[in-house]
């Protein structure tokens, strides 16, 4: 799904970085493999942009005003509606209500392998490329600031922890937790949780190198690797549901 990235016009540094990350990116390509399952289904738009001859990524920090995680970093994102006809087509739409991102400004990738939220919610992540001009316009009912952070701190962090967590379903799995200090905001972001792992994620499949902490997937093999920590998680969720029928 072509967009607003008009790539021929962008200088050759530019171009050449954002080429790379589609051709590595596309190797990664889910689709809608998994959107079958039988679970709630949200995406999150993941925004790329290059800034500097850098890849950034765009994130948001949800309104104090929301029930639920307020106030924590994310993706503009949310949960399907009967009139989205994808993944796609729902993150897309909620990048519109929440930042003003218009949907023909995204270069469309692709979908990277879902996550499962501790609500349940299969999450899907929709990769994208964006304008480094984009001029934000956040919905104050749903997001109180947005930030851009170099797409490399999520693989070498300058201020980084993990924990180990079990889900609900008894899953144990690793928490990544990045302190990211936003010199434009003069202050600090905290990025964790499903967020953090989509991110890392991200960096991975694109730089293609080891990051500077543990991460859950055999690094030789990460398209398989991820499949299968997915698939375990999936598991012990619909295991859980049919035990508790």
């Amino acid at each position: 799904m072509a967009g607003g990235c008009r790539c021929s016009a962008l200088p050759a540094p530019r171009q050449g970085i954002m080429e790379e990350a589609r051709r590595r990116l596309r190797q990664f390509d889910v689709g809608d493999k998994f959107s079958r399952l039988p679970l709630p289904r949200a995406a999150v738009l993941l925004p790329l942009m290059v800034r500097g001859d850098r890849l950034h990524l765009l994130l948001t920090v949800r309104s104090m005003q929301l029930r639920r995680s307020p106030g924590e970093v994310c993706f503009p994102g949310g949960k399907s509606e009967a009139t989205d006809k994808d993944d796609v087509d729902t993150a897309l739409r909620e990048a519109k209500e929440e930042v003003g991102l218009q949907p023909e400004k995204v270069e469309v990738i692709c979908r990277l392998m879902p996550g499962i939220d501790k609500m349940n919610n299969l999450v899907t992540p929709v990769v994208g490329f964006i304008e480094d001009t984009f001029q934000v316009t956040p919905n104050p009912d749903e997001v109180s600031e947005v930030f851009v952070v170099p797409l490399e701190y999520f693989v070498k962090p300058l201020n980084y922890k993990t924990f180990a967590y079990k889900t609900t379903s008894g899953y144990l799995t690793r928490i990544h937790c990045f302190t990211y200090d936003d010199q434009e905001h003069k202050r600090s972001f905290k990025i964790w949780g499903l967020t953090a792992h989509f991110a890392v994620f991200l960096a991975l499949v694109i730089f293609g190198e080891r990051p500077a902490f543990e991460v859950d997937y055999d690094l030789d093999n990460l398209i398989s690797s991820s499949e299968d920590n997915f698939i375990n998680l999936y598991a012990s969720i619909y295991e859980r549901k049919k035990s508790n029928l």
